[in-house]
């Protein structure tokens, strides 16, 4: 148009054409630069379609029964279909389709991968009248479907396992053209024949669970124990994860693998129990007609049934293989832990369990874990084929029994079967997804030869609720079948080994890494040891051993439970627990403290207190007294002494030491309890002795003071004696018969000579008498000029007291 607008009715020239081109194409260069970059805003009507396309819908399948069908059957799926487009789908429903054989187990690895994939092939739909249609799917909203067709509509051919395909096709306003939006594969197992060689296979049911009771108990005679929380007691109710594994294990014919600890955990709570709370406080349980009900419903189930026992508190293997055996009586406890095993099955169930197995965790194995798991007694270790790998090349898989030497036997399950029930199987299409899966891969394994194997089956330790229910229905399922037969684990040990089976154990470094991650540390079974160390020292001054060691012992193999995997937080909390209950006991046993004692004289004796808070006696105690310095303080020749101590519960009984200083000053002395071995117990305490002795200076002060006592009695008899002569003098007869006779002695005394002469009034002793002694107002002192004796003559009566005082 633009062209003939130059010059109507002529064609324009070609210099002009060229000109007109050439800025088209300038002009045109934006407009490509924007094309180029249009996918970074594509078209809404494209985004439309990517909503509406397949994968758009999702289809879940919660419901295939029967999950083996045999001829004759009808089949029937149900489930829901969910609009996850923006779109409205219409013209919408859902069909079977069923793709061809799948022949190998990788296949069905390969199907299951692809399960929901629209794009991947599916074989035909079956059509016709055995679909549910629908007018439309809004989105966000599901709708249920089911749909029931003949086996024989669905042209299934030989043996084997046919995918099966579970497809919603329908249309949209942005292809309104019919396709599929949305599917579901699973897998029919198709065997209506019986086989010519049926599989045995084993199937573990496992019984375990985390530790629950604490080691603390009561101080009655019953020890009531102590729980951590009443988390168990939820396991065992009604619906809960253990009351459903014993519910729907009673109805198959399984192996119980049980863990001893769990039984022992459970027969406690029919009798009074505690639970601790979040305040370190307790209060009542109050679940014993539960418990009852779950053992007497156990003690029925087994009944006649195979029971393996794990080692009590199922410790781990691996755990202890890698980081405990270079740890002080770690392997003791292995050992403990499995002795104590088969005793309490046989007591709380009335069944004589097998104790020959050990179970590493999730069955991965290596040399050391064979090692360890012998150790305590086991001949036979379950392990996984996907830890044993087969590297004969085997055009099957081969019978569970493998010899490994040392008289060993390695119980290898199938890796596939034992994983299937794995993940959160809550939602009923991901456990009907696993049972089919389960099925498919027993039936494949079974295709493979026409040889007959033993198979063993060991799920997780621990399944859940719904995981149990998943397991039931497809053990249930498998047993009803037509290409295997059951057969006890100990049975399947016994099995003739495959001449071309792997038999070598991988080394360490083999283990998987991830596993090795969740494992207990070095330092873990340190701890251990050191509890154990403790109880050791402890239980020896016990008149009953057994309320202690045996909660206390029970708490050390729960330390190292397989059970803490992944919770190391929680497994550090509990072996603190139980060392600081231990460490609170011991310390009800001890030495009073005493402060500085004070001494007088160089002999003495010292008393220690020892005093037993416990509920029992003890005994097997020595308390030795030690001086820091015996040359200040011995006893009896020694620098330190020691006697034996017995004290009754509730009570405290005083040693008394008896000692000698030798100097005055003070002394330290050291009191310390020790077991009959050596060993010290408890803390020492120490405290000071002061000697204060009463010295010879101080003595001597003192009889000078005597002294001089008796020589102011002499003055006064003197005194006495004088004036009684001179009233002699004067002619007053009386006086003198009253004094003369009670005086004799005692101037014969103070005279101190044979004769009868005056007193010397010079003397230097008369002189210190007469000023030391002689009160004021006294009579006037003879004088020099007097020839009168100051004493009659000197008597012969026996010497007096005061004399014998002076001496």
């Amino acid at each position: 148009m633009a062209e003939a607008a130059d010059s109507p009715g002529t064609a324009p020239s070609p210099a002009r054409r060229w000109l007109r081109h050439t800025g088209a194409l300038l002009a045109g260069v934006p407009l490509l630069a924007g094309l180029l970059q249009l996918p970074a805003h594509a078209d809404p009507a494209d985004s439309a379609r990517a909503a509406s396309g397949p994968g758009s819908v999702a289809v879940a399948v919660d419901s295939l029964t029967p999950a083996v069908p045999g001829e004759g059957d009808t089949l029937t799926v149900s489930g829901t279909v969910t609009n996850k487009g923006k779109q409205e789908v219409t013209e919408a429903h859902v069909g079977l389709r069923v793709g061809p054989v799948l022949s190998t187990r990788s296949a069905i690895d390969d199907a299951a991968r692809d399960a929901d994939d629209p794009d991947v092939g599916g074989g035909t739909e079956v059509g016709g009248k055995y679909v549910a249609e629908f007018d439309k799917l809004t989105p966000g909203v599901a709708e249920h479907f089911s749909i029931s067709v003949p086996v024989d509509e669905l042209d299934l051919g030989g043996d084997g396992v046919y995918p099966l395909g579970v497809a919603l096709s329908g249309e949209t306003a942005a292809q309104p053209w019919e396709r599929v939006l949305g599917v579901q594969r699973t897998f029919l197992p198709w065997q209506p024949d019986g086989a010519e060689t049926q599989t045995r296979t084993t199937v573990l049911w496992p019984l375990i669970s985390t530790a629950h009771m604490t080691v603390e108990t009561g101080s009655d005679a019953g020890q009531t124990p102590v729980f951590l929380d009443d988390g168990l007691a939820a396991e065992i109710a009604p619906g809960g994860r253990l009351e459903q594994l014993l519910t729907l294990g009673k109805e198959l014919d399984v192996t119980w693998v049980i863990d001893p600890d769990l039984l022992a955990s459970v027969d406690a709570m029919t009798d009074s129990y505690r639970i601790r709370n979040t305040d370190g406080t307790t209060t009542a349980g109050n679940q014993q007609s539960v418990a009852k009900q779950w053992l007497a419903a156990l003690q029925e189930a087994v009944r006649d049934k195979e029971v393996v026992a794990l080692p009590l508190a199922d410790p781990d293997l691996a755990s202890l293989a890698h980081n405990g055996t270079g740890v002080t009586s770690s392997l003791s406890q292995l050992k403990a832990a499995t002795d104590v095993a088969a005793t309490t099955v046989e007591t709380v169930l009335h069944v004589t369990p097998s104790t020959d197995f050990a179970w590493p965790v999730d069955g991965a194995v290596d040399r050391s874990i064979v090692k360890v798991a012998t150790s305590a007694g086991a001949d036979k270790v379950i392990a996984r084929n996907d830890s044993l790998k087969e590297t004969g090349g085997l055009p099957y898989s081969p019978s569970a029994a493998r010899p490994i030497g040392g008289g060993t036997t390695a119980v290898v399950a199938d890796g596939r079967l034992s994983k299937a029930f794995q993940g959160d199987l809550t939602k009923a299409s991901a456990s009907t997804l696993a049972v089919q899966e389960f099925l498919a891969q027993s039936l494949a394994l079974n295709l493979q030869t026409t040889r007959q194997r033993s198979i063993v089956i060991a799920p997780q330790r621990m399944p859940t609720a719904k995981q149990a229910q998943a397991m039931a229905a497809a053990v249930t399922a498998l047993q009803g079948g037509t290409w295997t037969q059951p057969q006890r684990l100990t049975e399947a040990a016994k099995a003739k080994p495959d001449a071309g089976a792997t038999t070598k154990v991988p080394s360490r470094s083999a283990y998987p890494s991830a596993l090795r991650k969740q494992e207990l540390t070095r330092s873990a079974f340190q701890d251990i040891g050191t509890t154990q160390d403790k109880l050791d020292n402890f239980k020896v001054i016990l008149t009953d051993q057994s309320r202690v060691v045996t909660p206390f012992g029970r708490a050390v193999n729960r330390e190292m439970s397989t059970s803490w995997r992944g919770r190391a937080a929680e497994a550090s909390a509990f072996r603190q627990d139980v060392r600081a209950y231990l460490d609170t006991l011991a310390g009800q046993v001890k030495l009073i403290d005493k402060s500085e004692t004070k001494l007088s004289g160089r002999s003495a004796t010292i008393p220690v207190t020892v005093q037993n808070n416990l509920v029992q006696g003890v005994d097997h105690l020595v308390l030795r007294l030690t001086s820091t310095n015996p040359t200040r303080m011995e006893f009896g020749g020694e620098g330190s002494v020691q006697e034996p101590i017995e004290v009754s519960g509730g009570h405290s009984t005083t040693v008394k030491f008896p000692t000698s200083a030798h100097v005055n000053g003070k002394t330290t002395l050291i009191a310390q309890l020790y077991t009959e071995d050596g060993r010290p117990y408890g803390s020492a305490v120490t405290f000071d002795v002061k000697v204060t002795e009463i010295t010879a200076t101080v003595m001597l002060v003192i009889g000078g003071g005597v002294l001089l006592l008796v020589l102011a009695g002499f003055r006064m008899y003197t005194q006495r004696k004088r004036a009684a002569a001179r009233a002699a003098e004067a002619g007053d007869p009386q006086d003198a018969e009253e004094t003369d006779g009670s005086d004799e002695a005692d101037g014969a005394g103070e005279s101190g000579r044979a004769d009868d002469g005056p007193v010397n009034h010079d003397a230097p002793e008369e002189r210190l008498m007469g000023e030391s002694v002689v009160p004021p107002g006294a009579d006037d002192p003879e004088q020099p000029s007097d020839e009168t004796p100051d004493t009659a003559a000197e008597s012969t009566d026996p010497s007096g007291t005061g004399e014998r005082v002076d001496r």
